[in-house]
């Protein structure tokens, strides 16, 4: 399965934010193993080195670099960002993530914050909920 990781889940390990940590690590380490093929929108890579800048005083190109030694950039442009215009959404960051998801054939988001994906046309979910359904399927 493709997901598409949001910025939050990146941060959250980037900057080990408690209590979300453990878990995005978790979707994290499934990515490394190939359990998943993880994707991130190229803006979301722009925003956690800023934000890791600015928030933990150090350059996240390390942290960036390990990244994408496991998670592809998804391959988005012109069409992808009239999508995200077009989407019924009410915040356009979110909506590129929508795109960048539909572009890379992401069958999940995965984010913190779920809800406001709620008119995204790709479902989002919770690393939570994304690690729940994953045990769900395995123990099928």
């Amino acid at each position: 399965m493709n997901i598409l990781l949001d910025t939050d889940v990146l941060l959250d390990v980037g900057l080990w934010r408690e209590p979300w940590a453990k878990r995005s690590k978790a979707i994290l380490d499934l990515c490394e193993a190939h359990v998943v093929s993880g994707f991130v929108a190229w803006h979301t890579v722009s925003n956690v080195f800023y934000l890791v800048r600015h928030q933990a005083g150090s350059d996240a190109r390390p942290y960036i670099d390990g990244l994408l030694r496991f998670v592809e950039v998804a391959q988005v442009g012109h069409a992808e960002m009239q999508l995200a215009l077009r989407l019924d959404m009410s915040d356009l960051e979110d909506a590129m993530q929508a795109a960048a998801a539909a572009a890379c054939g992401a069958g999940r988001i995965v984010t913190r914050n779920a809800r406001d994906f709620k008119r995204s046309p790709i479902p989002a979910v919770t690393p939570k909920g994304l690690l729940r359904e994953m045990a769900k399927d395995a123990s099928r």
